[in-house]
């Protein structure tokens, strides 16, 4: 069954109930609001839609994450976060770091980054909710990625590079952050080739859930500043 939500920002149906195929399709309809959606990341639940569909909310198994404390790099990642060259900043360059993430490219023509979910992230960025990592090099915006922190998960959006390397140092930056603030849990929502290369997992819905409510206790520190 899928469930149509109501006006109440908080009413979710139980992640359990998503469909098998389309694999995690839990619910439509609602708003982009940043109440509703800060209830459905604390659920484990996402929003994901095409322009011409009705708002969309997912909650996939397996679910593809990182546990930041027991994340060892493999040898080539460890070599690029010692000698690259990229300046990295946090909070410097939201929207842009946004806007590049949802313009096509080769391997996704297509994006689901729609101009309202842009402006309901934006506003989240406001509220101190969504973050951005960024990577420059001589003054130019080269990589980064951008997501939403709730206590100590940190639930990842989308990365884009424009140099080689760039989307990787991003992530390798996020996960260093993550480790200092004492945060147990990147969400990385869907897996995908470069994801499980940087050294993602699979869990299944149930782990995933008992995952994310333990890095929903958690007291963290704040993320670096711009």
């Amino acid at each position: 069954m899928l469930y149509q939500l109501s006006d109440d920002p908080e009413q979710f149906p139980d992640p359990s109930q998503a469909l098998d195929e389309p694999n995690g399709l839990l619910a439509f309809g609602g708003d982009l609001s940043p109440e509703r959606l800060i209830a459905a990341y604390r659920r484990g639940i996402f929003p994901w839609f095409s322009d011409d569909d009705p708002i969309m909310w997912w909650s996939p198994t397996p679910r593809c994450i990182v546990l930041p404390q027991s994340y060892q790099p493999g040898r080539t990642l460890r070599k690029l976060w010692r000698n690259h060259d990229f300046s990295i900043r946090f909070n410097s360059a939201f929207e842009q770091v946004i806007w590049a993430c949802s313009e096509p490219t080769e391997q996704r023509p297509d994006t689901w980054i729609t101009d309202d979910m842009m402006h309901a992230y934006i506003q989240l960025h406001h509220q101190g909710v969504a973050h951005s990592v960024e990577v420059w090099r001589n003054n130019l915006l080269v990589g980064g990625l951008y997501g939403l922190k709730l206590n100590g998960v940190f639930c990842g959006e989308s990365m884009f590079h424009r140099q080689s390397g760039a989307s990787k140092v991003a992530f390798l930056a996020l996960i260093e952050s993550m480790k200092s603030a004492g945060m147990s849990l990147l969400d990385c929502q869907l897996e995908n080739p470069h994801l499980m290369n940087l050294g993602a997992q699979l869990v299944d819905r149930t782990d995933f859930i008992l995952h994310l409510n333990q890095a929903l206790l958690l007291q963290c520190n704040q993320f670096p500043s711009a």
